[in-house]
């Protein structure tokens, strides 16, 4: 069977990393992928696609973005050179900004079996009408990568198992799948006594970045040897900088910059805490990677990430943007050994449980049934 897989672009965000393991699931099924990236990409992640046994098309060897009619023009030029040349028997739409296009143009096309899978949480939509219409008359299904994602888009939410009936149309919750660059922790772990708070993030103000440092100002008065290790880069980075400098802590933050997905372990076992203060998350994929490493987490209460923490079992949720809850939950916390080293063992127990495997299982299952291979 061969499979288009559509996505805009092939950068280093969730979206790409949770579209190569639909790739690994795929073609660890013997299908033939072939993943279509309209716009920007970076080599390294191009590279990561074709070790995964993907055939990759650039529609713009440049990487430029282009809107408009232009665009609109521009995706059905090439999604109509892919549709001739490969003859996918299903096309998945990564559905991000162009979603809707590619999925109709497909369709016009003559790809008679569409999926769609989205990515993030229905806020950032100005309207779901035009993607409600796609759910309920041109897709097979649409899959979200968190229940609450898919209550906002359609008021209901299914969490796809094997023996989940498919019936047309369908639209349905599989959560994302761990990177197979983080594995579990094989030891328990002990709460440090010069505790680390850990940032594995873009440092971007939707992933909360700029309340990082004045929290952590604030729980230092408490604790005057915590440490923060800050890792990824964005455009908040040398404001942050400043902030550490204004408040006098910068000897305490270390400033580890991007690094590569296989060094990132090394990274979560130094941390104590992880923080992920997001104004809007789809998944949480850093959470989770950080909670399979043993380090439990406080979030935002935000896209999925009550799904993965299960408040109070394997972190603390806290009102986005409240500086004052992240300081003093963070506080409350390491102030417990006991209570933190329980939150350890079940992050690792519950991060464990979104497995390659299951994902895998859970997709090639979903192919089946909407090929007509399984009942």
């Amino acid at each position: 069977m061969t499979i288009l897989i559509c996505i805009p672009c092939l950068m280093t965000g969730g979206t790409e990393i949770q579209t190569l393991n639909l790739v690994k699931a795929l073609v660890s099924a013997g299908h033939r992928v072939v993943t279509a990236c309209y716009f920007e990409y970076t080599p390294e992640m191009v590279a990561r696609y074709k070790e995964a046994g993907s055939e990759i098309v650039l529609f713009e060897p440049e990487g430029k973005r282009i809107g408009g009619w232009r665009g609109v023009l521009f995706l059905y030029r090439h999604l109509k050179q892919c549709v001739k040349r490969y003859k996918p028997d299903i096309a998945h739409v990564q559905y991000m900004a162009p979603g809707a296009q590619p999925v109709i143009l497909l369709k016009l096309l003559g790809v008679r079996k569409i999926i769609a899978t989205a990515h993030t949480d229905a806020r950032i939509y100005r309207s779901l009408k035009l993607l409600r219409f796609l759910q309920r008359h041109v897709l097979d299904a649409f899959t979200c990568i968190t229940q609450r994602a898919e209550e906002e888009f359609f008021g209901s939410s299914l969490l796809y198992t094997e023996d989940t009936p498919l019936p047309p149309h369908a639209h349905l919750t599989i959560h994302n799948a761990l990177p197979e660059h983080v594995e579990p922790r094989e030891t328990e772990r002990v709460l440090s006594t010069s505790p680390t708070i850990g940032i594995a993030s873009r440092l971007e103000k939707i992933k909360g970045m700029d309340l990082v440092i004045p929290a952590f100002a604030r729980l230092r008065v408490r604790i005057p040897n915590a440490r923060l290790l800050v890792v990824g880069d964005g455009s908040l980075r040398e404001s942050m900088q400043r902030q550490a400098e204004e408040l006098r802590i910068q000897e305490a933050i270390e400033w580890a910059g991007r690094q590569p997905q296989e060094q990132l372990p090394a990274f979560y076992d130094r941390m104590d805490l992880f923080w992920m203060p997001s104004r809007s998350e789809g998944f949480g994929l850093s959470a989770l990677e950080a909670m399979v490493r043993g380090c439990p987490a406080i979030a935002s209460n935000v896209g999925g990430l009550p799904e993965l923490l299960q408040e109070g079992v394997c972190g603390i949720l806290v009102p986005a943007e409240d500086i004052d809850s992240l300081a003093e939950q963070s506080l409350q916390l390491l102030s417990s050994p006991e209570q933190w080293e329980q939150m350890s063992r079940a992050a690792q127990i519950r991060a464990a449980e979104f497995s390659m495997k299951r994902f895998s299982r859970l997709i090639n299952n979903l192919y089946g049934k909407i090929l007509g291979c399984l009942s």
